[in-house]
């Protein structure tokens, strides 16, 4: 596997940035800008990559392509066609979003009708019409795993994969954003070995990082920093590495450059 970090971290060229990068052992990045900074950035930062030796694993959307409001879905999933094109024109493994919901104000938040026929329905045409717009050859959409939205599981996945019924379209797996029972939590070496079973040959990225229980009532989960918390990262690697010798395996939600470095030293401890 190759491991990155989902963070840009301080630099202030491409050049600086793959150099950070590159010294901290990485061998893959995710993307840091996007399809509104001109094609004269993109083309730097993705030289810089390439000069490197660094994967692009990843390509974020990070918007509502599922918005209430026409309007606002028709910006969200333009962009979405945008970062996907240009995803496919840097190299990219992959360009993510999780599904996106109408349901609330919070666009990627947990509301009951987020598993309604009628979300799952509107989430295939979307998926399926940003891939026809774009056509990729090298880059595949993938929808992000999440603990209150489809997909919260391997079987959604594969459903989800089933139905979009596009070659274009892969999986992005975060076993942590699925582990929502106390039996996933407390068997999530199981867990993470029926993912990747069930998954295999459609895995583009991962997500990367812990889970720990809160001594609290009631079953409260809290995702924390790699080595804090109770996931069997060994496994998890050792199956990304099994999968795909180049997998990316990224490292999120830090919040500061020192935690990214740290982060990054004690899974390789574990590797």
């Amino acid at each position: 596997m190759l491991l990155g970090v989902s963070s840009a971290l301080e630099h202030k060229t491409p050049q600086e940035w793959a150099s950070r990068h590159r010294s901290l052992g990485l061998g893959c990045v995710n993307f840091p800008i996007n399809c509104t900074d001109g094609a004269d950035k993109v083309d730097a930062y993705a030289k810089a990559a390439r000069d490197a030796g660094l994967l692009i694993a990843e390509v974020g959307i990070w918007r509502n392509t599922l918005a209430a409001d026409p309007d606002e879905r028709k910006r969200w999933i333009d962009y979405a066609i945008e970062q996907l094109r240009m995803a496919d024109a840097i190299g990219a493994g992959c360009c993510v979003n999780v599904v996106g919901t109408p349901y609330g104000p919070r666009w990627d938040g947990g509301y009951r009708d987020n598993f309604s026929e009628e979300l799952w329905n509107m989430a295939v045409r979307m998926i399926r019409q940003i891939i026809d717009a774009v056509h990729p050859r090298h880059t595949r959409f993938c929808i992000e795993s999440m603990p209150w939205m489809i997909p919260s599981g391997p079987d959604e996945y594969l459903r989800l994969i089933e139905d979009v019924d596009r070659a274009e379209f892969g999986t992005h797996l975060d076993v942590v954003n699925m582990i929502t029972s106390p039996r996933r939590y407390f068997y999530n070496d199981e867990f993470i070995e029926e993912c990747f079973c069930k998954l295999h040959g459609t895995i583009v990225s991962c997500h990367l990082k812990d889970i720990r229980l809160r001594q609290e009532y009631t079953f409260q989960l809290e995702e924390c920093a790699c080595g804090q918390g109770t996931l069997d990262i060994k496994r998890y690697i050792r199956l990304a590495d099994k999968e795909d010798i180049r997998m990316p395996m990224i490292i999120e939600h830090l919040d500061t450059d020192p935690e990214y470095e740290a982060a990054v030293r004690r899974v390789m401890s574990i590797i």
